[in-house]
Formats: structure tokens, sequence, C-alpha cells
């Protein structure tokens, strides 16, 4: 029987600051509305001249700082982001080539599977090795006249190495104990990017080229469903909620996360972000909070982690695991 090993992770955010000070020169608004209503206090941006592939990168340079050879044997690349340097190639093919990982695939994802997606790839034999980052640049694509969607942002990235083995006797090996995918087409107006087609089914679209949301939409969409998602993957795993040690949700604001926290039952002292200091990174949101965990020794070997990322599409993700 094989099992999904972590073999390393990290998380890389951009040395420049975007602070609500700075905002406040921008557009109407305070540090005070902007940390009573979000929590956040300052995001990191990307230079003009860099993109998502190379924030992946830094992150990938960073776990070859903890193991030299780690990147030895990968033989596929799974890059999560909704925002690529190009249309195509894929960010994933850009990290192929740019580490020169000769015999890997690479694919990119626009949604919030990719650990899902490695871990089932692994788990049925079909690699045994696998690279995955998570990134996003948002403030390439955030409209700073809208005081709704500017205050939320900053830029990030994650990677992961994942790796299958024998689970033979003795082994301590990372065990994936449940997942719960989910998605509703139906609340893509609440939340996209205006593309090729300019209307939603009939309905023009606005901003076009920039991220727009509806907070108030999304907000009770993940209050609604996270905590339901949360029940069915301790019910899937066989564990009560409080056997959980971590709760890492995707960072999109600390109200939200404080209100999904409160209808879930799971206390907030038990759950690891990254919005106060990075604001919504997107797909680096839960690979900058756990490895944030990981550096200062809160997350520990042995420990049953909580991992639910949504976003966009709807889409949602949850992968219960002990670390």
């Amino acid at each position: 029987m094989l099992a999904t090993h972590i073999q390393a992770l990290a998380a890389y955010a951009p040395d420049r600051k975007l602070t609500n000070a700075d905002l406040e020169q921008l557009v109407d608004t305070s540090d005070e509305w902007i940390v009573t209503r979000t929590g956040i206090r300052e995001r990191r941006v990307a230079e003009e001249d860099r993109y998502t592939s190379d924030l992946c990168a830094a992150a990938v340079e960073k776990l070859l700082t903890q193991k030299p050879d780690i990147l030895s044997g990968v033989e596929l690349v799974i890059a999560a982001t909704h925002t690529p340097d190009y249309p195509f190639p894929g960010v994933a093919c850009l990290l192929q080539q740019r580490f020169s990982l000769h015999q890997a695939g690479a694919l990119d994802l626009n949604a919030t599977y990719a650990l899902h997606l490695a871990d089932g790839l692994l788990a049925a034999g079909r690699h045994r090795k696998i690279l995955v980052v998570a990134g996003d640049t948002m403030s390439k694509i955030t409209d700073y006249t809208d005081r709704t969607t500017c205050i939320l942002f900053g830029d990030g990235a994650g990677a992961a190495v994942l790796e299958s083995r024998d689970t033979g006797a003795g082994s301590r090996l990372s065990e994936v104990l449940a997942a719960h995918l989910g998605s509703d087409g139906s609340m893509g107006k609440a939340c996209y990017r205006s593309g090729l087609k300019a209307d939603w089914q009939g309905e023009a679209l606005q901003s076009e080229g920039c991220f727009v949301q509806n907070g108030r939409e999304v907000y009770k969409w993940a209050l609604s469903h996270v905590p339901e998602g949360i029940a069915e993957l301790c019910r899937k795993a066989g564990i009560a909620l409080q056997d959980v040690d971590w709760f890492i949700p995707h960072s999109a604001n600390l109200r939200m996360i404080q209100a999904i926290c409160e209808r879930s039952g799971m206390p907030m002292e038990r759950t690891l972000t990254s919005v106060e200091y990075n604001g919504n990174t997107s797909a680096a949101s839960i690979p900058l909070a756990l490895a944030r965990g990981i550096e200062d020794g809160r997350v520990q070997r042995g420990q049953v982690l909580l991992l639910y990322g949504f976003g966009g599409g709807m889409t949602e993700a949850g992968l219960l695991l002990r670390y």
C-alpha cells in the first residue's frame, strides 16, 4: 500500500509592503476600517517585473535550501494559480524549464484541488514524486480604485514536494485521512475575472481583466459551505473535531475565518492564518500559514491538520491529514 509523504514545504512572499496607510492615499479608507472588517494590516506585492512563476520559483528555491537534492526524481509539476504569467505556457511548464526537470510533466490548475490531485496520483502509483506549487500575484489583477477589493489582496507562493512510499512496518509517513471537494457554478458572478467572454448569462461583466467580487455573497456562501465541509471531513475520517490540532483555512479575511470557526466549533486559538501581514494571497494563503506554523514550532510531527481552501467558481476543497 502506498502513502503520501510530504518531504518538504516552503512559502515565499515578496519584500515590498503595501500597508493600510499606503491604501489611505489611494482610496477613501482608513487603517481602522480595514483592520476592523478584514483583520489585514499589510500585504506583500510583487515588483512590476516579477510574476507568479517568479514567486513560485522563489518558494522552490527555499525548498532547495532545506534539501539540495529535493527535486531529484520529480515526475510531475502541478501549479495552482489563477494569475499565470501567460494564458499558456503555464506556470508549471515555466518551473519545469527553470529547474531543468527534464522528465517531468507539467499541469496548471485554476482551482483549489492541487494537493488532492497529487495525493491521488501518488496513492494510485501513477507517480512517485510530485512538485506542487501554489501562487498568485493578485496585485496584477487588482483594481486599486475599487476600495472593496484593493484592501484585501497580496502576493505570495508556496511549494511542496510530495512522494509516495510503501507503508511498511514502523513507517511514519504523512497520511491523508479524508478529502472533500465541492463546486457551485451558480456563484460565478459573485467572484470572477472577465476574460474572452464579457458577459455572464447575458449580463455585462465589469472591470475587464481585474478581479471582481461581491464580498457579501461570498461571505454568506463560505459561512454555509465550509462548516458543512469540515463536518463531512471529520465524518469520513471517523474523528471528532476536537481531535484536529490545527485548522488552516484559506485566509480570505479574518472576520470570515472567525465566523467559520464559530459556526463549525473550531477554536480560533487552533487556527493558523496568514491574512494579517500578507492579506488574501489566494492560492498561497494556506502554504504561507502552514509554513509559518512549521517554522515557529507550533505544527509538530504527528499532529492532525485540517486544510480548507475555497475560491472563484465557486470551488472548495478540504484535506484532513496527519502531518
